[in-house]
């Protein structure tokens, strides 16, 4: 039998960082969610406006529990058993994205290809939901709004977890026959991000130039 499954991770996590004492690092490992995206949950910039869901409500987690692992931050977190039975994760088809969030996939994907170029457009396209012909157009400079992309991380933006990008990685590099690991590969040139450049300041000139004086 499988193991039950948590109901709306994220939104146990933000109630987690919102009334304990928990470490990224448990709340991370409960709610299957890398610390750092936890962090930014903690931070604000990860799971904007998502309510926050008491796990101790629904009996996934006790109240005991959860003081446990206040008291020693190297305890994880044990999911309470559950009577009823849980729907399961759904492992395929694509994955539903927040109407306010689908606007930054094009950053997301342009991030993803200027420092993982080892993705194929598949992993792309399944890591944070969206098509190959937005992928490909991202890539060749055709999206109808490349004017104005900025390349920004999908983990941050809360498209993807840190564990999926970390996971298709190391795929797409032992694919290619290249070291299985998150570190720089050898050879590779680091990555400097361009500055935003300031608007160009519009000339001045004399609009009375333009006309003859009166004498």
């Amino acid at each position: 039998m499988a193991a039950p499954q948590l109901l709306m991770p994220k939104a146990t996590a933000v109630w987690l960082v919102e009334n304990t004492t928990l470490t990224f690092d448990q709340i991370g490992a409960f709610c299957n969610l890398h610390p750092l995206e936890v962090q930014g949950i903690a931070d604000g910039e990860v799971a904007i406006g998502i309510v926050g869901l008491d796990p101790t409500t629904n009996g996934q987690l006790t109240k005991e529990e959860i003081e446990r692992c206040e008291k020693d931050g190297t305890q994880r977190l044990k999911m309470a058993k559950v009577a009823i039975p849980l729907p399961l994760t759904r492992s395929k088809g694509p994955r539903y994205t927040p109407v306010s969030k689908r606007q930054d996939k094009p950053d997301a994907v342009a991030w993803l290809v200027r420092h993982h170029p080892e993705l194929t457009d598949a992993q792309i396209s399944r890591l944070i939901g969206t098509t190959k012909q937005t992928i490909a157009a991202v890539r060749d400079r055709t999206h109808w709004n490349s004017a104005n992309l900025r390349p920004r991380d999908p983990v941050l933006l809360g498209l993807c977890t840190q564990t999926d990008l970390n996971n298709a990685i190391l795929k797409a590099r032992k694919a290619a026959g290249k070291p299985a690991t998150l570190d720089p590969l050898p050879g590779a040139e680091p990555i400097v991000e361009e500055p935003m450049q300031e608007p160009k300041e519009k000339s001045r000139f004399d609009i009375g130039s333009f006309f003859p004086s009166k004498n």
